[in-house]
């Protein structure tokens, strides 16, 4: 009876090892499949992230609170503001330009900002509002080049928000340039 019950233990023993390792397994291998499908995101879009979660309302209509949005290095890329857009036709998610995400200030601690790159403007520029659908001079002069951002729900550029205190957008501060989006689909990213 008792070398019964030693097989019997050792068996059960064994098959709680051999759950172990198929956990084991099965973890590592999600963690490989995962560094493999980031590398080949990065290497593609030449940006970390090359997805982010559309956060709040300041892009509607175009973009929706929600939505995933796919990057592409602005390495890569030609920006294209609202106003060099409306000159040549060119439109992106629903209006002139390019919609581009980038860290305030380049400060890469802040939460990244996601708008439409309206302008490129050198510093001694005026700042520029779009209104209405069209580039309206403001009162406020740039302190340094780069783009002038606005949300396509914002009446003011992201430069001339109150407590924002947001400089032109310099190229190394920019993560990437939206291309493509999937509706929705980041709202699991926003409630986690």
């Amino acid at each position: 009876m008792s070398l019964k019950n030693d097989t019997l233990n050792y068996r059960l023993g064994y098959s709680s090892f051999m759950n172990v390792k198929g956990i084991l397994k099965d973890i590592l291998s999600t963690i490989l499949i995962v560094l493999i499908i980031v590398g080949i995101g990065i290497a593609i879009t030449g940006t970390w992230p090359f997805m982010v979660a559309v956060q709040s309302g300041s892009m509607e209509p175009n973009l929706h609170k929600g939505d995933v949005v796919f990057l592409i290095s602005s390495d890569r890329v030609r920006i294209i503001t609202w106003a060099e857009g409306k000159e040549i036709g060119y439109k992106s998610f629903g209006d002139y330009g390019d919609v581009i995400v980038y860290y305030p200030n380049g400060d890469r601690t802040k939460t990244p900002i996601i708008h439409r790159a309206i302008a490129y403007i050198r510093a001694g520029d005026r700042i520029p509002i779009l209104h209405n659908g069209s580039l309206l001079p403001s009162k406020f002069i740039a302190k340094s080049d780069g783009y002038i951002t606005q949300g396509d729900h914002n009446s003011i550029p992201d430069q001339l928000a109150p407590n924002w205190r947001i400089e032109p957008v310099k190229k190394e501060w920019i993560i990437g340039v939206a291309k493509f989006r999937i509706p929705y689909v980041g709202w699991i990213r926003i409630l986690i």
